[in-house]
């Protein structure tokens, strides 16, 4: 089977390469940064000019794009090349119902389609332990499974297309509420004198201890602020939780909240450094 990966980013540039480095037919790759392009094929994939070009070589080709416009950009220019036997994989994290639309446009040529957004940070898409949510048919889900199992050790099936994608907006939904808490407690705690590291220690040993904390508590005491997963990324997740929670009728005033702080983040100029810069802002 010939695999293609549309979309060489932050997370997509490892998963990539593991499908690169595990994978025994070729893979194709295509990315707008020729750096990224170069790294893939350092590991030895091939690369092509543009989507066309990708959909052309392979059986299986997986999406990793920024926005909901891109995953529809992408496939609206494959879809002349898509026929029966061919499976689409679109690991992006953009609206669900975007992902449905382009669902039922992908299988009315007889191609497969599942979303597959992924859980963790970059250092799991490394080691290739990232989680996938899966949304489509119990049948797709067995067919991409094996190549999923190229990029995560922990791969679960939701349910129908778009469900891989409502779970990964809940996922990030309930994120970004973690974040805001440990925000705010930790900055209270720095002005009675109790820094991060020693915040974070003491949390450890009560039942407040949280993945978000683990792992960036290092991060927020030095102020490195470089990308593992951007402020502008979870803007837009928090902005589809709202979406979707006005969709049912449902007020959720502390995503409400979470969607204030990124606003913010976003006006001051934080879009491409990592999410935990929020800190400084619930800080303010």
């Amino acid at each position: 089977m010939k695999i293609g990966f549309i979309g060489l980013g932050i997370m997509g540039k490892p998963m990539a390469l593991n499908i690169a480095k595990k994978h025994d037919d070729k893979v194709f790759v295509y990315d707008h940064h020729q750096e990224n392009i170069d790294a893939l094929v350092a590991a030895g994939a091939v690369a092509c000019a543009d989507e066309v070009e990708v959909i052309k070589q392979v059986d299986t080709v997986i999406t990793m794009v920024p926005r909901s416009e891109n995953t529809r950009d992408a496939y609206t220019l494959m879809l002349p090349y898509l026929k029966e036997g061919m499976a689409c994989i679109d690991m992006s994290t953009i609206d669900p119902a975007v992902s449905v639309e382009v669902s039922e446009m992908v299988k009315k040529t007889g191609a497969r389609f599942v979303d597959a957004p992924v859980v963790k940070s970059k250092a799991a898409a490394e080691a290739g332990e990232l989680g996938i949510y899966v949304g489509g048919t119990d049948d797709d889900y067995e067919y991409v499974k094996p190549i999923l199992d190229y990029m995560g050790n922990n791969v679960m099936h939701l349910g129908g297309n778009g469900s891989g994608l409502v779970m990964k907006v809940l996922h990030n939904g309930l994120v970004g509420q973690i974040q805001n808490g440990v925000n705010e407690t930790m900055n209270l705690g720095e002005r009675y004198g109790i820094s991060p590291e020693t915040f974070a220690q003491a949390i450890a040993i009560g039942g407040a201890q949280n993945s978000y904390l683990n792992n960036k508590a290092a991060v927020i005491a030095s102020k490195d602020w470089s990308p593992a997963f951007s402020v502008k990324n979870m803007h837009k997740d928090a902005h589809f939780f709202l979406n979707m929670a006005a969709d049912k009728g449902f007020h959720a005033p502390g995503a409400e909240n979470v969607v204030r702080v990124y606003d913010e983040a976003m006006e001051a100029g934080f879009a491409a450094n990592d999410f935990s810069e929020t800190y400084e802002i619930v800080g303010r």
